[in-house]
C-alpha cells in the first residue's frame, strides 16, 4: 500500500518550527520577567462523508481514551441518513469525537472529529473554531460524500489534506486518480491512510501540520 511516509523527518520538521517558535516567544516573556514554562497546541479537524471512518480515525492516533458522542441508529433514520452504503454501521456520531497526540514535551494536537450526516452540519462552524488544519477522509466508493467538506475548508480559507481511507477488501485508488475526480487543486495534498493504524493516523496528522506551517509561512500573493 501506498502510505504517506514513514520516517521521522516530518515530525521532526513540525516539532522543531514549534520549538522555533516557543524560544521566541520565550526569550520575549523572559524580557519581560513572565513565566516561560509554554505548551504548544494546536487543534486539526478531522471530516469526511458519513461512515468514511472518522471516529476509527480519532481513536486509532488518540493517545488518551478518545472522547466520543456516539447513538445507535434507529428507524427515525430510514430517508433521512444514507446508510445504504454502509450496511454495518449501526451507531453514527451526534455532536464530535475528541482525542489527544502528544509529538513533543511541548507540543500537542488535539483532534476532532467531525458528525458525516447533512443534519449535524451546523455543528461545523463551531468545531472549526480555532483549528489550524483539517483533514478531509475520503472513502472511493462514495467519493461524492467529500464535496460538502472540501467545500467547507475552502469556503473558509482553513489549510486541508485529502487522505484516502484504505478500507479491506475494496478496489484500490491512489491519490492522483482521487485528486483528479474530485478537482482537487494542486496546492491541497493528497495522501492515503490507514484509519485503523496508529502510525498512518499520526503520519496523517503530522502532514496536515506541515500542510498549515508551509501555508502559515507562505507569502501573500501565494495565499491570494
Amino acid at each position: 500500500m501506498d502510505y504517506v511516509r514513514s520516517d521521522g523527518a516530518a515530525e521532526s520538521r513540525v516539532v522543531e518550527t514549534s520549538a522555533a517558535n516557543n524560544s521566541a516567544s520565550q526569550t520575549s516573556a523572559s524580557q519581560n520577567g513572565a513565566s516561560t514554562n509554554r505548551i504548544t497546541s494546536a487543534k486539526i479537524v478531522v471530516a469526511g462523508g458519513f461512515g468514511a471512518g472518522k471516529t476509527t480515525f480519532v481513536g486509532a492516533v488518540s493517545e488518551i481514551d478518545p472522547l466520543r458522542t456516539e447513538a445507535l441508529m434507529t428507524s427515525a433514520a430510514v430517508g433521512v441518513d444514507r446508510t445504504e452504503a454502509v450496511p454495518g454501521k449501526f451507531a453514527t456520531t451526534v455532536a464530535m469525537d475528541f482525542g489527544r497526540l502528544t509529538l513533543a514535551e511541548d507540543l500537542v494536537l488535539y483532534v476532532f472529529g467531525t458528525p458525516g450526516q447533512h443534519r449535524f452540519w451546523f455543528m461545523w462552524d463551531d468545531l472549526v473554531c480555532g483549528a489550524v488544519a483539517a483533514i478531509v477522509l475520503v472513502d472511493t466508493r462514495r467519493l461524492a460524500d467529500s464535496f460538502a467538506s472540501i467545500d467547507f475548508f475552502e469556503s473558509r480559507g482553513l489549510p486541508f489534506l485529502v487522505a484516502i481511507n484504505q478500507f479491506q477488501d475494496t478496489r484500490q485508488h491512489g491519490p492522483e486518480q482521487v485528486r483528479e475526480a474530485l478537482k482537487i487543486p494542486a496546492a491541497v495534498e493528497v495522501v492515503t491512510c490507514d484509519a485503523r493504524s496508529p502510525e498512518s493516523t499520526k503520519r496523517t496528522l503530522i502532514a496536515a501540520a506541515e500542510h498549515a506551517l508551509a501555508e502559515h509561512h507562505a507569502p501573500r500573493s501565494r495565499k491570494a
